[in-house]
């Protein structure tokens, strides 16, 4: 797997394995464009992750939507 940047691989060392399955992929396509950062969105039960144009590179927000 790519190296993540520090604060990505940061953000998922205290998660559990199917959330870091669910986001790890986004922040992925994050770092590989280094331009935008990373929305994590909980909703109804679920996780979901988008790289997100609002956020600069290496920023990751999270979410209600």
């Amino acid at each position: 797997m790519p190296e993540l940047p520090e604060q990505y691989a940061a953000y998922l060392q205290d998660k559990d394995q199917t959330f870091v399955e669910t986001v790890r992929p986004v922040l992925e396509q994050s770092a590989a464009g280094e331009r935008h950062g990373v929305h994590v969105r909980f909703t109804a039960g679920s996780v979901q992750a988008v790289v997100d144009e609002a956020n600069p590179y290496g920023t990751i927000t999270e979410g209600l939507d």
